[in-house]
């Protein structure tokens, strides 16, 4: 069973500049209760960057909170921002990364399995491949740590 307070990462969908993030709100007689996360291309220019279930329902499916999020972001985003900023996104380990690319610079932004706050290490990198290597490593370096205190 997946934690009630984890981020469903692999279930996230990209929406009209959003991604939609699901994740178990609580159980009702063993049946999950989802809600939704939001993350904005435009970041805290967006008044829907990290807002939590904006719409304010639920759903006992995966699909059916995606829905919801998706015609709450059909009512409330005009402008549709083209920057496809989730296109480069992976799950490693639970956690959510985004690559980014600015003039052959790469860098990244990385959210860990419980809560959207960024915890990227300002850090440019020469490529993508370098940029995800380097991620990885950190955080199986992290899971060690973590492993080894227990």
């Amino acid at each position: 069973m997946i934690s009630p307070r984890r981020l469903m990462y692999e279930q996230s969908v990209v929406y009209r500049g959003h991604l939609i993030i699901p994740y178990i709100y609580s159980e009702i007689a063993q049946t999950p209760i989802y809600a939704y996360r939001l993350l904005s291309e435009l970041g805290s220019r967006s008044e829907w960057h990290r807002t939590n279930n904006p719409a304010g329902l639920h759903s006992s499916r995966i699909e059916g909170i995606l829905d919801i999020a998706r015609e709450h972001l059909e009512a409330e985003v005009s402008a549709i921002p083209t920057m496809d900023y989730f296109k480069q996104r992976y799950i490693y380990k639970q956690n959510l990364v985004i690559i980014s690319a600015i003039a052959d610079k790469f860098f990244y932004d990385h959210y860990p399995p419980t809560r959207l706050n960024n915890i990227a290490a300002p850090k440019i990198f020469a490529s993508e491949l370098a940029c995800i290597n380097w991620v990885k490593a950190g955080l199986d370096r992290n899971l060690q740590k973590s492993a080894s205190t227990m």
